[in-house]
Order: C-alpha cells, then sequence, then structure tokens
C-alpha cells in the first residue's frame, strides 16, 4: 500500500524545522538530494536551497521563511466545483452522465469536468486532482450487466437468511464453493523496465492449463480437488462424495449456476444425499457474492509468484501445493470472507 505524505506546505513550523535537519543530516552522510526530498515529502528543489545555504554559512544561513504559493491558489477547479466533482465519482458510473468511457481514467474524469465546470485540464493535472482527493488506480471489480437487482436482493435480504437460519437449527456447515482455471502462461504481476521498453516475460505454451473446484466455510475450513479437464456433472459428483467424505453433519453448499451443477444426475444424486447435503444456488451473473471467488483470485496472483510451470503437471502441482499450504490458514481463509461484498456470509462474532 503506497503512502502520502501530507503537503509539507501544511506542516507546521517546528516540524519543518526538523525536516530541514534530518535533510542536511542525510546529504552528509551521501544521500542525494533527490533521495532525501523523496523521503521526506518535499520538493527536490527545496533541499538543494537548505543543503546550499548551509554549506555556505552553517546552520545559521539556514532559510526560515516559508516559500512556494499558499495552498490552493493557481487551481483551475473553486471548491464548490471540486466536491461536486467528487460526488459524482463516487456516486455514478461514466455511462450514467453521457462520458463515453467504461471505468473512471484519467481520461473519463477530465471529460467530466469540461462537461460540469467548463474547464479544459490536461489528463497530468487531473491525475494530480485525483491524488489530492484520495482516488487511487485500481483493478476494476467485474459486474454484469445482465444482472438482476431485485434477484440479489432477495438473495440477500431473504434467501440466505434463511439458509443461515436452519443452518443454525440443524446444525449444517454452510460451504461455498467455485471453480477456477489457471492457466501456465498467466502472470498477473507486473514488472519494471527501462522507459519506454516492455517488461518480457517467455511464458511456455497458452494450452497449459489445469483447474479445481474449491469450497470454504467462513470457520476457515477448506475442501478442494484439482483436475485437467472440463467441469462436468460426473466430475462434480466426485467432488461432492469427496466433500461428505471428509465432513461430519450436514452440509449446506451454495454454488453458482454453472451447467454441471444443475443436470438431472446431479439433482437425483443430492436429493439420495438429503440428509448429509443440500444445494443452493446464488443469483445468476453475481460471482461476486461468493466468498470462494476471493479464494480464485488469491490462488491467480500466488501460483506463479516464483515463476510460469513448464507442462500441466507442474502447473497442478502448483495449485495443489498453493491449496495444503491454505488448510492451515483458516485465519487467511475467513479474510476471504471480509470483502464488502460477501460480508454478509462472515461468521457471526
Amino acid at each position: 500500500m503506497a503512502i502520502t505524505l501530507p503537503d509539507a506546505r501544511e506542516l507546521s513550523d517546528e516540524v519543518l524545522e526538523a525536516l530541514r535537519l534530518r535533510a542536511l543530516h542525510g546529504c552528509e552522510q551521501g544521500i542525494s538530494e533527490t533521495e532525501m526530498a523523496e523521503l521526506l515529502g518535499v520538493a527536490r528543489e527545496t533541499v538543494c536551497r537548505w543543503w546550499s545555504a548551509y554549506a555556505d554559512g552553517g546552520l545559521a544561513a539556514l532559510p526560515h521563511a516559508r516559500t512556494g504559493r499558499p495552498i490552493g491558489t493557481g487551481r483551475r477547479l473553486a471548491d464548490g466545483q471540486a466536491q461536486r466533482i467528487q460526488e459524482l465519482l463516487r456516486t455514478h458510473q461514466p455511462d450514467d452522465l453521457g462520458i463515453h468511457a467504461p471505468l473512471w481514467t484519467r481520461r473519463a474524469v477530465a471529460d467530466l469536468i469540461r462537461q460540469q465546470c467548463q474547464v479544459d485540464l490536461p489528463v497530468r493535472t487531473v491525475g494530480l486532482y485525483l491524488r489530492r482527493w484520495g482516488f487511487t488506480p485500481k483493478r476494476p471489480r467485474r459486474h454484469s450487466r445482465n444482472q438482476d437487482p431485485e434477484e440479489v436482493r432477495h438473495w440477500l435480504e431473504e434467501t440466505y437468511p434463511a439458509i443461515e437460519a436452519r443452518a443454525v437449527e440443524e446444525s449444517a456447515t454452510i460451504y461455498w464453493a467455485d471453480e477456477v482455471g489457471v492457466a501456465a502462461d498467466q502472470q498477473p504481476a507486473r514488472g519494471y523496465a527501462p522507459r519506454g521498453q516492455p517488461a518480457t516475460e517467455e511464458v511456455p505454451d497458452p494450452h497449459i492449463r489445469a483447474s479445481q473446484i474449491s469450497a470454504i466455510s467462513n470457520q476457515g475450513d477448506v475442501r478442494f480437488m484439482t483436475y485437467t479437464q472440463t467441469m462436468n456433472a460426473a466430475l462434480f459428483l466426485v467432488f461432492l462424495e469427496r466433500l461428505l467424505r471428509s465432513t461430519v453433519g450436514k452440509v449446506f453448499l451454495i454454488v453458482d449456476r454453472l451447467g454441471a451443477h444443475q443436470t438431472p444426475e446431479v439433482k437425483t444424486w443430492v436429493a439420495a444425499h438429503g440428509d448429509r447435503l443440500e444445494v443452493f444456488h446464488l443469483p445468476s451473473h453475481a460471482p461476486e457474492l461468493n466468498p470462494d471467488e476471493y479464494l480464485n483470485h488469491d490462488l491467480k496472483e500466488q501460483v506463479h509468484a516464483a515463476g510460469l510451470p513448464e507442462d500441466k503437471v507442474e502447473e497442478r502441482w502448483r495449485i495443489q501445493d498453493f491449496m495444503r499450504h491454505l488448510l492451515h490458514l483458516p485465519e487467511r481463509v475467513r479474510s476471504y470472507f471480509q470483502h464488502p461484498s460477501v460480508q454478509y456470509a462472515a461468521a457471526l462474532l
């Protein structure tokens, strides 16, 4: 997580005096003026001015008067305009306001400012405003436009609370299950490279791929099974059998509406094991409501951290290694339930 330092112009005289002394001490130790400026959160020119004055006349020669224009002067947006733009960014998507962009990028925000305030700002200046307002770039959370809000509301307010109440009454454990596929050439991390040159990595055959189905509870329990073929009813039933063998008591299993989860064969098998298992289905097009999705995100972030695999066997082994490690980290599993979209399913304290 990047730490944003306060504007030095907002600091008290006493704090500024301490920064001057630390800057000079660092320069005496051989740290460059640029590095000291970055560490202290001041302009490089300011550190240069302090060091030059100290070198010429010692501590007595240090300038104590504040320099630079007062905070807020020279800004193109008035306070009221800035507040209006921030409110729109928090409550609307670009399409809602007639901005042709899928996400709030700097260019989209520049278009919004032009639309709302009749002010043209360079993209770089828009970025400075966004950082000042506390907005940071993030990977977008996908949201299906085919999702039915009423179905989601019914799930959150009625369906799931009823499942939870029955689980307490029947001493059942609620598990959330989902499938994920990992490709051997998939590397979500970013790498550094010289300016103007791309970060490059050697990747294996893109057809090398392994998958898993996992199930987690809000108590930190994990069950999983890896596979290399396409998920179908027969494979799903194998997982259900293993799930029941590895648990005690009744299980309430929540899954999405994948076809393999809803075949006649699966329904018949589940009905025959009704004393041990019941299966419930999430609303359509609502993966963000499944805590197991956040395990999948974690898996994809970590499984290739040490490099890309050579073949399907190694890919599958890496998934299994991550999951076996996760078996001993119930607190990490519970953390998946802390995402805002799935806190409704977190364990009651």
